[in-house]
């Protein structure tokens, strides 16, 4: 019996049902009239990005490079944040990554790295699955493991003048009354604990000649008392009750005690082993001045991401704290810290009041003009999320007057909710007219057109930045209103080609449930889920899980052997989208889950879905059938955590176990790449003869990415035209086949190949090597200009180190010194 369809699924969609439901199964797509369909493929508006994006995010890295050159030490931690949030507004996650690991390893503050180690394990492995394995590795427990907090302070030690004695007449001892009890103590060690005390048993007071003094107005208890003599002769505090060291804490910042306070800090500190100790013990150390155990609590907090976020005692406590608590607390790393917390924040639930707190606290703890429009700008977002449109139109205008152009969308789209197109156009034109364009801001000014226009607005935006997945679901959805269904689909298959973006495959779904093509609707739900398990759709009413169920009565069961043979046939046809969808069903089946998840993490990785992809590695782990196979996913883990690279030495090692694997009983997929892999280590060895072997081999059994390594082998014996044909081979037979056409240009002359790299480009416009090719073209051609305009195209929407590099030797070769210097 399958899980039934819940009512909010019909109500969600549209009451007037394009789908026809009966009894919780999905039986007939009904086409009632054009607004039924309208609410099927209704594309929502771009949003607004909370993140920092400069209008030239060149110039902001260069500035931001020399910065780092000539800074201070304690201020490289923030440069590296900054220059990770302008990674984050390019989307670029590799490149984030690494700054926030310059941020920790540059830290200069034990709260530095506590925020940014916690900052990297969220970012990267926040699932705790894997935790245990992470530790057993030396680099990643340094960077995810806990920090012995009281060794990264300095030992406060008390001053060697205090405690000295003039008048050698004054009694040795002094007794302090308590209550009933009497503690005697030396007069010279108690003088030692601090001035005050130096003050009142040596210098000019009533005490100084006294041999009793009474403190029972001064709460401390006699316990307490008799643990302060001890630590005034021996320098260390015993093992003693949690409160009875606060009371001591508290007595020695009354008297100024700072080495007998340190050792209760450090004390209280080692004693902080859980949320709830923190959350005990984080307002006492915050009134107490007690930095030791103010950061050990805080990392607790940081430790247990994004889970601490979810009580309410904790979030409390985050968002009240005031300038001087939050120095006590985090150091110099107040902005870092409420970043990363307004970050999880958001990552978790963008309008949740949870969002505002830290939001809040993160622009009160902006200290420079850059962290101001962050600041401002990505509350300003929160708040439109909230409708609360003032108070949004107060912070987009703060982070606009700071210098954050991109902030002039959320006042554009605020005057729209108000029914003022006209000035949403006229604000989004002047940006236009004021700077050079960029594809976000023709995107955003499509908004406010109509018809041909939009299409105008939309078309340039595309051209200028081809990373945006809007226009091409706008022109999709145009398109299948128009009941165009082949030039829907094209466009719509035209981005996915390239970018395999989650909201782009529930277009597509929506378009194949309207076609009754279950099937390919169930392909791509199974990929949505593949890609983000607890995905929502139609504006998140909808769980796409539930969805899948539904879609599943109209399609044909599949049984094990069927799935095999379909994904053999997807590989062929190097179809990764139905490769994610056949190994997500088969998951379903009594198929070893183990390896299926590990094949599953391969296919990611090389989709760029890193994220997806460690998950599958974690499941692959969790499901292998023998300690063996766990220690193989272990490894893989370890070696994407790790950022490990190949010692071209190991190459005879590397052959030594692919010819090991190839003996090993298997399917044919599995060996198609043990055989693909094996030969590309051969032509890295030069044996060509036996890397033509693996290849023809593999694709014997249909592994078609073989072609791409026989054409190498070809190339390498200067038989250039069989290189051609090889990859022209791999062209017809692939789905996906961007990477064909560049591959290949390289086998003929300029004319094909300049042929070839069009169509790269128009398959996949985010492939820099042809931007790079052509420039090369134009610089022998002389056209200098020219050149420059092909490469600052492509860095418009893509940070990619080769085109900085190119641009840079242009620009020195025409004289532009400091366009040069920029791009180094």
């Amino acid at each position: 019996m399958r899980e039934s369809c819940n009512e909010p699924f019909v109500s969600a969609i549209n009451p007037q049902s394009w789908l026809q439901v009966e009894r919780g199964k999905l039986t007939k797509f009904v086409p009632q009239s054009p607004s039924s369909i309208e609410s099927l493929i209704k594309v929502p508006e771009p949003s607004i990005l909370p993140f920092y994006k400069p209008v030239d995010y060149v110039k902001v890295l260069a500035e931001i490079h020399e910065e780092l050159e000539s800074c201070h030490p304690t201020e490289r931690s923030s440069l590296y944040l900054l220059q990770y949030q302008v990674f984050k507004g390019l989307g670029q996650s590799k490149l984030m990554q690494r700054s926030l690991r310059s941020a920790w390893s540059k830290a200069s503050t034990v709260h530095e790295k506590l925020v940014f180690g916690a900052w990297l394990k969220y970012e990267k492995h926040g699932d705790d699955r894997i935790s245990d394995l992470l530790s057993s590795c030396g680099k990643c427990a340094k960077e995810f493991g806990s920090i012995d907090i009281a060794s990264e302070f300095p030992v406060v030690k008390t001053s060697s003048t205090l405690g000295m004695v003039n008048d050698t007449n004054l009694p040795r001892v002094v007794s302090f009354q308590i209550g009933d009890e009497r503690i005697t103590c030396e007069r010279r060690k108690i003088a030692v604990l601090s001035a005050p005390f130096q003050a009142m048993l040596n210098g000019c007071f009533t005490e100084s000649v006294c041999v009793d003094i009474d403190l029972s107005e001064n709460d401390i208890s006699a316990s307490g008392m008799r643990a302060i003599s001890d630590f005034s002769k021996t320098g260390s505090l015993s093992e003693l009750a949690p409160s009875l060291l606060m009371e001591i804490l508290v007595f020695g910042n009354r008297f100024c005690c700072e080495g007998l306070k340190d050792a209760c800090d450090r004390k209280l500190a080692s004693l902080v082993l859980c949320r709830q100790d923190a959350v005990e013990l984080i307002e006492f150390a915050l009134e107490q001045n007690s930095p030791v155990l103010a950061a050990s609590c805080l990392q607790v907090f940081l430790h247990e991401l994004p889970d601490s976020l979810n009580d309410d005692q904790v979030v409390e406590l985050l968002c009240s704290l005031d300038r001087q608590q939050q120095s006590i607390m985090a150091g110099p790393a107040s902005f870092s810290l409420y970043s990363l917390l307004a970050e999880v924040s958001m990552n978790f639930n963008p309008s949740s009041d949870r969002a505002v707190l830290f939001g809040k606290q993160l622009v009160d703890g902006a200290g420079n003009r850059r962290q101001k429009m962050i600041a401002l700008h990505q509350l300003g977002c929160i708040r439109l999320l909230r409708k609360e449109c003032a108070e949004a139109e107060t912070l987009f205008e703060a982070a606009l007057s700071e210098g954050h152009v991109y902030s002039i969308l959320g006042l554009a789209r605020l005057c729209h909710m108000r029914g003022h197109s006209k000035q949403s156009y006229e604000k989004i034109s002047s940006v236009i007219s004021s700077y050079t364009p960029l594809g976000w801001i023709y995107q955003e000014r499509s908004l406010y057109c109509d018809g041909d226009k939009r299409w105008e607005e939309l078309e340039k935006a595309t051209e200028l930045d081809p990373s945006l997945t809007y226009p091409f679901m706008y022109r999709a959805a145009s398109l299948m209103r128009k009941q165009d269904v082949q030039a829907a689909l094209a466009e719509i298959n035209r981005v996915l080609g390239f970018k395999l973006a989650l909201e782009c495959l529930e277009l597509r779904f929506c378009f194949y449930l309207a076609l009754e093509d279950y099937q390919s609707a169930l392909c791509d739900v199974q990929a949505i889920l593949t890609l983000s398990p607890d995905y929502r759709m139609f504006g998140g009413r909808v769980g796409a899980s539930q969805l899948r169920i539904l879609v599943r009565e109209h399609v044909e069961s599949w049984t094990t052997a069927d799935c095999w043979l379909q994904l053999y046939d997807t590989r062929s046809l190097v179809d990764d989208i139905g490769s994610l969808s056949v190994i997500y069903q088969m998951l379903e089946s009594d198929a070893p889950k183990g390896v299926l998840y590990f094949r599953l993490s391969l296919l990611l990785f090389r989709l760029n879905c890193p994220e997806a992809a460690m998950r599958s590695l974690q499941l692959a782990r969790e499901h292998a059938s023998s300690e063996p196979e766990r220690l193989v996913y272990e490894g893989w883990i370890l070696y994407d955590t790790a950022d490990s690279y190949q010692d071209p030495s190991c190459s005879s090692t590397v052959v030594l176990l692919l010819e090991e694997a190839l003996k090993c009983p298997s399917d044919r997929l599995r060996k198609g790449q043990a055989l693909n892999n094996l030969g590309s280590v051969y032509i890295d060895c030069r044996k060509l003869d036996a890397a033509a072997d693996c290849y023809i081999n593999a694709l014997k059994i249909r592994h078609t990415r073989a072609h791409h390594g026989l054409a190498r082998v070809h190339h390498l014996r200067n038989d250039k035209n069989a290189a051609y044909a090889e990859m022209t081979n791999l062209i017809e037979k692939a789905m996906n086949n961007a990477s064909a056409y560049e591959k290949r240009s390289e086998y003929c002359d300029r004319d094909l190949t300049k042929a070839d790299l069009e169509m790269v480009t128009r398959l996949d416009p985010l492939r820099v090597y042809p931007y790079r090719y052509r420039a090369a073209v134009l610089m022998d051609s002389h056209k200098d200009k020219e050149t420059i305009a092909e490469l600052s195209r492509a860095i418009a929407f893509k940070a990619d180190v080769h085109l900085f590099h190119l641009r840079a030797a242009f620009h020195e070769h025409i004289g532009d010194v400091m366009g040069a210097l920029r791009d180094c």
